[in-house]
């Protein structure tokens, strides 16, 4: 593909980023995309891995120019195994729809980033996606047990396995996921399942402060319940989504609890009755539901991105990630800031892993795009101040890459570059991301 037209596609992302590519190809075996590598690595030409490009950091963007290399071909289910556990695929599989292929054999793959219905499990690998369930189930990386990658210069390496435990030499896999396409191309991905949960059941709850919620869900914490996501709102996104949602909220409400409960019946009935007889007192608002009801209740959720522009055209989004009792802290200092600029700030995330979205709104103009620039690196600071990380699900890309060493050490970043230069000498796989 080499029309200007049909390639401007591939030059952006989520991020809204752009760099135009040079050429775009659609592999449809590993084969071809050997001989890519072969190609690339010799003649020192980037290559820049690329799926649904739902990334909001611009990690497939082709910032240096070169060939930007889609895997919506490489789409096959290689292998699905009930007995192991396992699934086999190629990187362009759509997770939702392997997801909904595994619930029909009753097998859960539980990673579940939010755009999980566009993303593909290859990108998901690249970034490490985490999720609304990463509080029981964990991230992308705990579902990887191995992969083939393709490396530059055509060389294949398959690392890990179809093995649970595996402790023989340094884990190569683990360098791998997270990568953002910097060290290869993945040809096939092997995913680790668990049986589908027998019962789901969800519970929405409402307060007049922020902190009053956030103090609820560490006291289920703190009672031994493990839910499998547990998410917060403030009031600005309670405003945000009331009038569209299928939940009515009183002016009231200043911060909201979504809580979901995996597993047999008998547990999942056991949360409820500890919420219900303890925990939830003195809540303005309490709702549970299965199936048609609990769906009601995530859609509150669903609905922040789409009604968050009522209050700018535009935004920064930051998924910075703090010590969970620094979270409401970390809110009010972000909010105030926001204030400083006069620009609205949203904040709504994953309470259970202290994961908080950090949403700057602003409008057209110049002016305000400074304005929330600015912002958004203060509110950085002031995560690294309370000992939080700058990226909790999202990844570096180029968005982030400007912040990277108020994180990392300098011997932290060199050891990193090193390790690339390992894989990749010549620096062709998606240059100028990540670290």
């Amino acid at each position: 593909m080499t029309s200007a037209g049909e390639m401007a596609v591939y030059g952006s992302d989520a991020s809204r980023e752009f760099a135009m590519p040079w050429v775009v190809v659609r592999p449809s075996s590993s084969s071809q995309v050997r001989e890519l590598l072969k190609w690339a690595h010799m003649e020192r030409v980037p290559l820049v891995p690329r799926a649904r490009a739902s990334n909001v950091v611009g990690a497939c963007v082709p910032v240096r120019g070169g060939v930007v290399v889609s895997t919506l071909r490489l789409n096959r289910i290689l292998d699905i195994d009930d007995t192991d556990f396992v699934a086999e695929v190629e990187p362009g599989i759509i997770t939702a729809e392997l997801q909904a292929l595994l619930e029909e054999r009753g097998l859960f793959y539980p990673p579940d980033p939010a755009s999980a219905s566009i993303s593909t499990i290859g990108g998901n690998v690249a970034q490490n996606a985490g999720g609304l369930r990463a509080v029981k189930y964990g991230v992308t990386r705990d579902y990887v047990l191995g992969l083939d990658v393709i490396l530059p210069g055509g060389k294949p390496l398959c690392v890990g396995g179809r093995n649970l435990k595996d402790v023989v030499g340094l884990s190569l896999l683990d360098l791998f996921v997270g990568s953002e396409g910097t060290l290869g191309f993945f040809s096939r991905i092997i995913l680790r399942l668990l049986p589908m949960p027998e019962d789901s059941l969800s519970i929405l709850l409402g307060y007049t402060s922020l902190s009053r919620a956030v103090d609820v869900g560490i006291q289920m914490l703190r009672r031994g319940l493990v839910p499998v996501a547990m998410e917060f709102m403030d009031a600005d996104v309670i405003d945000c989504v009331r009038d569209i949602s299928p939940i009515s909220f009183s002016p009231s409400l200043g911060g909201l609890l979504l809580v979901m409960f995996q597993g047999n019946k008998g547990d999942v009935s056991h949360c409820l009755k500890v919420v219900k007889e303890g925990i939830a007192r003195g809540a303005h608002l309490f709702q549970w539901g299965r199936e048609a009801q609990e769906k009601e209740i995530w859609e509150v959720r669903r609905l922040i991105n789409p009604a968050s522009h009522r209050l700018g055209e535009h935004k920064i989004a930051l998924d910075i990630a703090v010590p969970r009792s620094r979270v409401v802290e970390v809110v009010e200092k972000s909010k105030g800031i926001g204030g400083e600029y006069h620009l609205p700030v949203l904040t709504f995330g994953h309470l259970g892993d202290g994961n908080i979205h950090v949403n700057i709104m602003y409008g057209d103009g110049e002016e305000e795009f400074r304005a929330a620039k600015d912002a958004a690196s203060k509110i950085l600071g002031v995560t690294l101040d309370v000992g939080g990380t700058i990226s909790g699900e999202h990844g570096v890309g180029i968005i982030k890459l400007p912040y990277i060493s108020r994180q990392l050490s300098p011997e932290e970043l060199r050891i990193m570059r090193g390790i690339k230069r390992l894989f990749d000498p010549h620096n062709i796989m998606n240059p100028g991301k990540a670290y």
